[in-house]
């Protein structure tokens, strides 16, 4: 499609046009700039381009914008938190409830599924009632199954309140992405995803850091009790800082809902009256149905199921290993790139990203099974570790932002399959991780997990070749909202 053609169509028009045809961001390739808004320093075109109405997300002061960041940024960090501490936590439990530590992991792997099961729970519900209800009420009950965790004196209460745990505190891991879409430019999306990705992903290593200083003098509720406290803090931030996101530009402003009570929006109230508006429950569930058999989405799921499995393998093996080896107690970055063609930016262009993580990706791995195998000091672990992790973050940016480029209707669909991919991948690899580091020795076992990594790259390779064909034949997705 030519530019000429792309500038007949309505200016509301753009962001399907760049789902389909690729986003045409600079302004001196437009055959006329006579009504599109463009950026503070007139480098890009606003995509979407933002209405009139103060309302409109899009319109809030940035200083506003990154603050809900922060707060959703910060929320998103405190699942896979909460979930690690667990596995710092087990052996003093299996002692005091004198059950072997295998049998007290199983609360750690139901809390771990629900992690990914819960963010396609959360989308459905957002696309029905509105962001800001499912926001407030999950990271309500997470507050109050974090209390349950650290309050728990049996195990069968402990692993009712972990379950739990799990889908609550999940909301900003699955929903995230959708907040993003909503509050900010298509040329802002890889930036601010980095934010967000960056502390989904070192939150793993946080979570059993402090459990294990706290554990060595308190007793294992106190890890919990801290978790609960910063999940309160969160609350509290959703509580006073964030707003009902949606907003469908398509709906003049003099028809779009009243904005009455910021209070009854954030219970939800508000939004349940004007539900016409939105999907019909069925259509909200469907949604991420539709979003998984979309061939683009399928296979990136599956390429980063079999990518991220292996941070769970990283910190369970140097669990058992690290001790012995160096007799330590129980004690980032994102690519952000535009590839224009003719200033047009395709989804596939993110994708390029991850032919500089997968080397790091790859090195990490083999690295760390040296490392545990042979001895090497705790330092070169230590990088190893940091490589791996390092193309780790790189990819889950490019993933995220390509999907939300690819379907940018469905920013909260896409985020809870990558979601929950990743969840699945650490779920799997924890039943037979150790075990298999242990009969065939970390260096041949981290050997074979870069291997599998190197294997599903192909997939990437494949997306980057045909992708766009790919998504012409599947066609859109046809939502009734974004």
């Amino acid at each position: 499609m030519s530019d000429l053609e792309k500038q007949d169509h309505s200016i509301a028009e753009l962001v399907t046009l760049g789902d389909q045809d690729g986003y045409l961001l600079d302004p001196s390739k437009a055959v006329t700039q006579q009504g599109l808004q463009l950026s503070r320093d007139q480098q890009n075109i606003l995509i979407p381009q933002p209405s009139a109405d103060p309302h409109d997300p899009l319109n809030w002061s940035q200083g506003r914008k990154n603050l809900i960041l922060f707060i959703i940024s910060a929320t998103a960090l405190l699942a896979d938190y909460g979930s690690a501490t667990g596995a710092v936590t087990l052996i003093p439990q299996a002692q005091i409830w004198q059950m072997s530590p295998d049998e007290v992991n199983h609360s750690q792997v139901g809390n771990l599924f629900m992690l990914g099961a819960g963010g396609i729970i959360v989308v459905a519900l957002a696309a029905f009632f509105g962001r800001l209800p499912v926001f407030f009420w999950f990271a309500t009950l997470a507050f109050v199954t974090a209390a349950w965790c650290a309050g728990a004196t049996s195990f069968e209460s402990f692993f009712a309140a972990r379950v739990l745990n799990g889908l609550f505190s999940t909301v900003a891991q699955g929903g995230g992405l959708m907040l993003i879409k909503d509050m900010f430019f298509l040329h802002e999306h890889a930036r601010k995803i980095n934010v967000w990705s960056a502390f989904i992903t070192v939150s793993p290593y946080l979570g059993p850091l402090l459990a294990a200083f706290i554990i060595t003098n308190l007793s294992w509720h106190w890890p919990f009790w801290i978790y609960t406290i910063e999940t309160g803090l969160c609350l509290l931030g959703i509580i006073m800082f964030l707003d009902e996101t949606y907003y469908d530009r398509r709906i003049p402003m003099k028809n779009q809902p009243v904005r009455q009570s910021r209070f009854l929006r954030l219970v939800g109230t508000e939004q349940y009256r004007s539900r016409q508006l939105r999907n019909s429950f069925p259509q909200a569930v469907m949604r991420s149905v539709k979003v998984i058999l979309k061939p683009t989405v399928f296979l990136s799921t599956i390429y980063f199921l079999f990518t991220f499995a292996w941070v769970v393998g990283i910190n369970t093996t140097l669990s058992i290993f690290i001790g012995p080896l160096y007799n330590f107690g129980p004690k980032q970055i994102a690519t952000i790139y535009m590839r224009r063609n003719g200033g047009t930016l395709e989804p596939e262009a993110r994708l390029l990203a991850i032919y500089i993580s997968t080397p790091f990706m790859l090195a990490g791995l083999v690295l760390v099974g040296f490392c545990l195998q042979n001895g090497y000091h705790y330092m070169v672990t230590a990088v190893a570790w940091g490589l791996y992790v390092f193309g780790i973050m790189i990819t889950t940016v490019a993933l995220n932002a390509y999907n939300l480029e690819a379907y940018p209707e469905a920013s909260g669909e896409v985020a809870a399959w990558i979601n929950f991919a990743r969840t699945t991948g650490g779920f799997i690899v924890s039943y037979f991780q150790v075990r298999w580091a242990l009969a065939m020795g970390p260096q041949r076992s981290f050997g074979v997990q870069a291997g599998v990594t190197a294997a599903v790259f192909f997939l990437v390779v494949l997306l980057s070749v045909f992708g766009k064909r790919l998504r012409a034949w599947s066609g859109p997705l046809h939502f009734k909202t974004a």
